[in-house]
């Protein structure tokens, strides 16, 4: 075998096998690129989930806990005062 087709051939070998690497390095950053989608999705869930708590807020529309407690407590308390009279 000459020299030359030698060259040839390793060269060739040389360019599939640096294909394959390729191939398995496209394959690797496929699937992590899906579960970096996969926690972007979540994430911008998240993130929407917690604009609309702070517009729900900011809207008023949350009751402030404690004075829904203390507005029952005087209900309560009144309606015993009722009842006691």
């Amino acid at each position: 075998m000459e020299k030359n087709e030698e060259r040839k051939i390793l060269f060739i070998t040389d360019l599939i096998d640096q294909r394959l690497r390729k191939e398995k390095e496209i394959d690797y950053y496929e699937r992590e690129l899906v579960k970096i989608e996969e926690r972007l999705f979540f994430l911008r869930k998240e993130k929407e989930l917690t604009q609309l708590i702070i517009d729900i807020i900011d809207k008023d529309k949350v009751i402030d806990l404690r004075e829904r407690m203390y507005e029952r407590i005087q209900q309560v308390g009144s309606s015993r005062t009722d009842k006691e009279e």
